[in-house]
């Protein structure tokens, strides 16, 4: 049985597209990591901490403040969230300007809160 030039093209082509597909998934993550601070629990923890703290301060707190003391916190778990820094503050705090277009600053957060 001879094999033309086309099917022995199409068969290295399947051939080393299958070996590529595995070299990926092999490298791809296939369980989550210990400190990941991305999954929906770690968030929920660090957005109750934000809350814990505002509502301490009655809201009466700058960004900068509110990072200080989130980081000198008992219940801030500084080995899950090794890359907490102050963007990532920003970030999570636009997620409560997002949610509800009347919250426009802390002392709002603070606010909404209380309802």
């Amino acid at each position: 049985m001879e094999l033309d030039v086309k099917t022995l093209m199409l068969l290295f082509f399947i051939l080393f597209l299958t070996l590529s597909i595995w070299k990926i998934w092999v490298f791809l993550p296939n369980k989550e990591l210990k400190d990941d601070d991305r999954t929906q629990e770690s968030q929920a923890k660090l957005l109750s901490l934000i809350l814990k703290i505002i509502k301490e301060t009655q809201g009466e707190i700058t960004e900068e403040e509110l990072f200080l003391r989130i980081k000198e916190d008992k219940d801030f778990d500084s080995k899950l969230f090794w890359r907490f820094n102050p963007n990532r503050l920003k970030h999570l705090l636009n997620s409560f300007y997002i949610k509800d277009s009347s919250i426009q600053n802390i002392h709002d957060i603070y606010i909404s809160c209380l309802d």
